[in-house]
């Protein structure tokens, strides 16, 4: 069986506040010269617009240039797939890369992915990573959790996906909200072993 390209990271983006958690990962693996396969739920696509200053087109070929010449992309680096785009690599285990994030992630799209409820590309991409043993990353943006936000994150901890909530640390004593924004996107780029220089590590 061919390797899986390791130079490619999936990210998906749902309708959880915290957009700018999940645009700023995307721009940091294109400057880490990782390839970026993108996803935005609907709602998704209304945070972003409501919470940032992106202006996101509406068809993801658009998306695609767009966030291309936003963070600098080079050809091909960086592709965004529909909620129905079912031929793209991600919705299959023979095609698709064994390192996803989901970030932020809503407790929908949480209880979707503990349950196996595939119903959008993205959800059907955590699905293929957690079948193919792969890296799966949750950045839940909730709070407070219900018991049943906990016991849909505790099913998924069992199965080794990492439960990484936005919660940054305040010991590096953050001045600007960028730096609070950066702590988590640190802490992501490190479950994938990327180097980075976002924040002074403790010691």
């Amino acid at each position: 069986m061919a390797r899986k390209d390791e130079r490619i990271i999936t990210v998906g983006m749902t309708g959880a506040s915290g957009a700018q958690y999940g645009l700023r990962l995307v721009e940091c693996l294109i400057k880490a010269d990782y390839g970026v396969y993108l996803m935005f739920t609907k709602a998704a696509q209304v945070v972003v617009g409501s919470e940032t200053d992106c202006k996101l087109p509406g068809r993801t070929a658009e998306q695609t240039r767009y966030l291309s010449q936003l963070y600098g992309a080079r050809d091909g680096q960086l592709r965004v797939f529909g909620d129905e785009e079912w031929t793209s690599p991600v919705a299959s285990g023979s095609g698709a890369p064994l390192r996803m994030v989901v970030c932020p992630a809503s407790m929908a799209t949480v209880s979707a992915i503990a349950t196996g409820a595939s119903e959008n590309l993205l959800e059907r991409a955590a699905d293929v990573v957690i079948k193919e043993r792969g890296n799966l990353v949750i950045v839940p943006r909730e709070t407070p959790f219900s018991a049943i936000h906990l016991e849909n994150m505790l099913k998924l901890a069992r199965l080794d996906v990492i439960i990484l909530p936005a919660n940054p640390g305040f010991y590096n004593r953050p001045g600007r909200v960028e730096e609070l924004v950066d702590f988590i996107v640190a802490r992501v780029l490190d479950q994938f072993d990327i180097e980075h220089n976002l924040m002074k590590r403790w010691g």
